[in-house]
């Protein structure tokens, strides 16, 4: 199992986290802010517990986040 964290306020909305992993990322049409699918908000962190097959994908999210406010953690 891996979770996912994602400090969402500071997104810029550049969408490369949706083009790594279009299954477990989404443009917001309210702010243009990426959304973490199923991600669960906690003190303004946005966290969601999934599969080791979404590994590899999501590191690449994470890498080309430019921002850098994805987290990848094997649990």
């Amino acid at each position: 199992m891996i979770r996912i964290i994602q400090q969402r306020i500071k997104c810029i909305g550049c969408n490369a986290c949706v083009e790594a992993a279009d299954y477990r990322w989404r443009i917001s049409t309210k702010d243009g802010k990426c959304t973490l699918v199923g991600g669960v908000e906690k003190r303004g962190f946005f966290s969601v517990l999934v599969n080791d097959h979404e590994l590899e994908d999501n590191l690449k999210a994470a890498k080309n986040c430019p921002v850098n406010i994805i987290k990848i953690h094997t649990v």
